[in-house]
C-alpha cells in the first residue's frame, strides 16, 4: 500500500473510533433516533472508505481515490462536533426538530442532529430579579406618588416559557409595571404607607396568576420606595406635629388631673385630724431649713391668732 494511503487509512480508523464514541453516547442518553442515524452514516462512511482504499492501484495515478479519502477524513470534523450540546445544571434545553417540539434536554452531554435539523433553546432555571422602574400612581384619594418595586421569579416549565411567550423576562417586567399601577391605584395613601406587606402579597398573587401560563413562578414582590410630592410631605409633617402636640397636652392635662386627685385625697385625710396639719408644717420647716435660707416664711393657723385675740378682750 502506498504511504499516502496508509496515512489516510490510519486517520480514518481513528475517526471511526471517534464516531463509535458518539454512537455510544447517543445510546447512553437514550437518543435512539440519533443513534440509528449515526450508525447508518458510519456504515456508509466506512464502506466508502474501504471501497476507495481497495480501488487504489499499485502503480499509476490515484488522484481520484486520494481526493475521496481526504474528503472522507474531513467529514467527521464537520459532522460530529456540532452534534454535542452541553446543558449546565441550572439550565434545561428545549429541543426542536425541524421546527417541531420534541423534548426537554437534561443537564449534561446531549447528542443532537447537526446542520440545523435540531435546534436547542437553553432556559435558565435560576431566580431572576426584575427592577420595576418608578411608576406614577394616582391613589384612591387622588394623591400622585412615585412607586418602584422588585420582582423575583424563576422558570418552572421550560417548554411553556419558550412556546407561550416570546420574551418571558420582558413580558414579566411590563406586567409588573401595569399590575403595580392598577393595585396601588385602588388604595388610599395611608394604606399604601402602612400596609406595604399586605400589598406585596397581593401583587405577588396577581402576577403569579398571570404568568402561570408562561411557566413562570413569582416568588416575591417587594415595594422599594414611595416618593410623595413636597406639598404632601409638608402637610404630613404638620399633621404629625399637631398630633404630637395633642398627645403632649393630653399627657400634661392627665398629669394635672392625677395631681389634683392626690391633693384632694391628702386634704381629705388631713381634715379628719388637725394634728396632721401641724406635723406637715413641721416637716415643711425641716425641708426649708436644709436649704440654708436667711428668711423663712412659715404659715400660722388662723385659729391660733383668734385664741390670742380672745385672751386680750377682757382687759
Amino acid at each position: 500500500m502506498r504511504p499516502e494511503i496508509s496515512v489516510l487509512s490510519i486517520i480514518l480508523i481513528i475517526e471511526a473510533v471517534w464516531w463509535l464514541v458518539w454512537i455510544l453516547l447517543a445510546l447512553i442518553r437514550k437518543k435512539f433516533s440519533v443513534f440509528a442515524a449515526l450508525l447508518g452514516t458510519l456504515l456508509i462512511w466506512g464502506l466508502s472508505g474501504l471501497f476507495l482504499v481497495s480501488s487504489v492501484p499499485e502503480e499509476g495515478p490515484m488522484t481520484g481515490q486520494l481526493v475521496g479519502l481526504v474528503i472522507l477524513a474531513i467529514i467527521p470534523f464537520i459532522m460530529l462536533p456540532p452534534m454535542v450540546v452541553i446543558i449546565n445544571e441550572y439550565q434545561r434545553g428545549v429541543l426542536f426538530r425541524l421546527g417541531r417540539l420534541m423534548a426537554t434536554l437534561e443537564p449534561g452531554l446531549n447528542i443532537i442532529f447537526p446542520f440545523g435539523i435540531d435546534r436547542v433553546v437553553k432556559i435558565d432555571l435560576r431566580t431572576f430579579t426584575i427592577d420595576v422602574s418608578k411608576q406614577e400612581v394616582i391613589t384612591k384619594d387622588n394623591v400622585p406618588v412615585l412607586v418602584d418595586a422588585v420582582v423575583y421569579f424563576n422558570v418552572f416549565d421550560p417548554i411553556l416559557s419558550v412556546t407561550k411567550v416570546a420574551n418571558y423576562t420582558l413580558s414579566t417586567t411590563l406586567l409588573g409595571q401595569t399590575s403595580l399601577r392598577s393595585v396601588l391605584g385602588q388604595h388610599e395613601l395611608d394604606e399604601i404607607l402602612s400596609k406595604r406587606t399586605e400589598l406585596n402579597e397581593v401583587l405577588r398573587k396577581l402576577l403569579d396568576e398571570d404568568t402561570d401560563p408562561w411557566g413562570i413562578k413569582i416568588s416575591a414582590v417587594e415595594i422599594k420606595s414611595i416618593e410623595l410630592p413636597d406639598t404632601m410631605k409638608r402637610a404630613m409633617a404638620k399633621q404629625a406635629e399637631a398630633e404630637r402636640e395633642r398627645r403632649a397636652k393630653i399627657i400634661a392635662a392627665d398629669g394635672e388631673f392625677q395631681a389634683a386627685q392626690k391633693l384632694l385625697d391628702a386634704a381629705s385625710v388631713i381634715s379628719k385630724d388637725p394634728a396632721t396639719l401641724q406635723l406637715r408644717y413641721l416637716q415643711t420647716l425641716n425641708e426649708i431649713a436644709v436649704e440654708r435660707n436667711s428668711t423663712i416664711l412659715f404659715p400660722l393657723p388662723m385659729e391660733l391668732l383668734k385664741a390670742f385675740g380672745n385672751k386680750q378682750a377682757p382687759e
